[in-house]
Parts: C-alpha cells; sequence; structure tokens
C-alpha cells in the first residue's frame, strides 16, 4: 500500500491550520511528531475522511482516494484521540457495536472479535462496561476496534496520552507488532512513542512539514550540536533563560545540564551524543526555527 498526500492545505477562516502539506508512506510505522496545535489531528481527520481538505489531494497506490472513495475508506482503521462510550456498554458490546457499523456480521465478525481481544490482552476483562476501563485498557479496546476490518493504513491519533510509561510501552509494542504488512501512521507529541518503532518521521509546526526522514537521520544532523554544562541550581535559573534545555540531572550540589546549541554555549562544555528528543527541540524551538 502507497498514500501519497500532496499540498493538502486547510484554512478555518483567516487562519490557516495546514500550509501545503506533502508526503508519502508505504508499509511501515512512520511518525507524524510536532507540539499541541501544530496540525497533526486537523491532518489526520483529512486522511480518514471525517474532515475536507481546503486544498491538495491524497493518492491510494497512484488513484485519488476521491474516485475511489468506499475502497478507500474500508482499507483504513482509525484510533482517535478521545474514545467515547455508551454507559451500558461492555467492551465486547463496543466492538460488536462498531463491526456492525463496518459491514461485518455473524460468525465472522465474532471471530475477528476473538481473535483481537486475545491480541490485545482484554479477554478476562471483555464483559465489563467500558466506561470503568484504566486508560491503557481503553486504548487496547481502541485499537482493536480500529483492527476489525483488517485494515492496511492504520492511523492513531495521539494514542498514548494520559498513559502511565509501563501502558504506553506495551501500547507501543502492540503497535509494532501489528504494523505488519500495514502502513501506519503515528500522530504524537511524545518523542519516546515513536524513537524506537518508525520506520521514518515527519515533524510538523504551525500547520507545515519538513522533511521525512529517518530517526537516525534526524539524530545524525545534530552531531556538535548537543552539549553537557555542570553549574550550581542558581546558574541554572538565569542560564536556562538563554539556551534550549533538553535535560538537568542533579549531581551532589551541581546539576549536569543538557543543551541544544549550534554554537558551544560555554567554555566547559562538553559536546556528548544526541538523541531524536534533542533533534525534535533544534527543530521546533532552536532559534525560532519553522519550516519553509
Amino acid at each position: 500500500m502507497k498514500v501519497n498526500i500532496e499540498n493538502i492545505s486547510k484554512s478555518y477562516g483567516k487562519k490557516q491550520a495546514l500550509n501545503g502539506v506533502s508526503f508519502e508512506m508505504e508499509n511501515g510505522v512512520y511518525g507524524l511528531l510536532g507540539p499541541n496545535g501544530a496540525g497533526k489531528s486537523t491532518l489526520i481527520r483529512i486522511l480518514v475522511g471525517i474532515m475536507d481538505a481546503s486544498g491538495g489531494e491524497v493518492y491510494m497506490n497512484g488513484r485519488n482516494r476521491k474516485s475511489c472513495a468506499r475502497e478507500y475508506r474500508s482499507k483504513i482503521g482509525y484510533l482517535p484521540q478521545s474514545l467515547d462510550f455508551y454507559p451500558e456498554f461492555s467492551g465486547l458490546d463496543y466492538l460488536r457495536y462498531v463491526a456492525a457499523l463496518k459491514g461485518m456480521e455473524g460468525e465472522k465478525a465474532e471471530h475477528k472479535i476473538e481473535t483481537l481481544v486475545k491480541q490485545v490482552h482484554l479477554t478476562g476483562d471483555i464483559r465489563r462496561k467500558a466506561i470503568t476501563y484504566s486508560g491503557g485498557m481503553k486504548r487496547r479496546l481502541g485499537i482493536a476496534q480500529a483492527l476489525l476490518n483488517d485494515p492496511e493504513i492504520l492511523i492513531l491519533d495521539e494514542p498514548t496520552a494520559g498513559l502511565d510509561p509501563h501502558e504506553r510501552i506495551k501500547f507501543r509494542n502492540l503497535v509494532s507488532i501489528f504494523s505488519r504488512d500495514r502502513t501506519v501512521l503515528l500522530s504524537t507529541h511524545i518523542v519516546t512513542d515513536i524513537d524506537s518503532i518508525s520506520k521514518q518521521t515527519l515533524m510538523i509546526k504551525d500547520g507545515k512539514v519538513g522533511r521525512m526522514e529517518s530517526n537516525q537521520s534526524f539524530v545524525d544532523e545534530m552531531n556538535g550540536k548537543v552539549w553537557l554544562i555542570k553549574m550550581t541550581v542558581d546558574e541554572l535559573v538565569d542560564f536556562q533563560n538563554s539556551q534550549i534545555i533538553s535535560n538537568v540531572l542533579p549531581i551532589g550540589d551541581r546539576v549536569e545540564v543538557r543543551v541544544v546549541s549550534d554554537e558551544k554555549p560555554s567554555s566547559d562544555a562538553v559536546s556528548t551524543q544526541p538523541n531524536l528528543e534533542d533533534a525534535y527541540l533544534y527543530e521546533f524551538e532552536y532559534m525560532g526555527r519553522t519550516f519553509r
């Protein structure tokens, strides 16, 4: 499956939420990384067909989505940022309801539901009311509903929002497993959600996107731009007003500060190995950087 997004734009009155967004995806996990309000959810709603773009086109295997709208929708699985449940619905009721909406009936639907419930580790809780589930359980139920129709394109909007670190790891592992032979777009503002599983990452800011690169390429470009400095807490208070700081680690009566900067920020700064979070901060904060 190949999906091409070409020059997508979206305006709300005078406000432009997306401005000329273009990229392409094939099988594998792709990260859509950007701060809250960057345009991620708007782009995703356009991709899944619940919102119209002001301009631009989406293509599936070279075919304009508009010319094969029903087929395109049948190949989409979507996990929205928030899930709502009828108060009386059990997890099983919810999956049967979504299956009916997707045109799945009888033994085929029941078998698919049973298989997915096992895969997302909800067998012991599937008959409980869904509103009583923890955040992680709701997310696992959400990914099960998104996979009911065996989609070739799986789109996840901020899927780990509100999850604790343990549930976030479990969810990330599920996504990695389900990405086989699928195109997965995972939208997030949390770098660790995509650091280890995404094939490539696209960074978005103010409705514009930069280039799509492998995570390692982003990291490699940060060589010589990440520094460690030891200082007192009082020194840090003033220092952080003029520098981009990605981490602070207490060491005795001082702190070790991780700084993102093109230039050596002080005479005693020591260059260190960069990571994707450093690259993210550099793209979005350093010197007011914007995409062009």
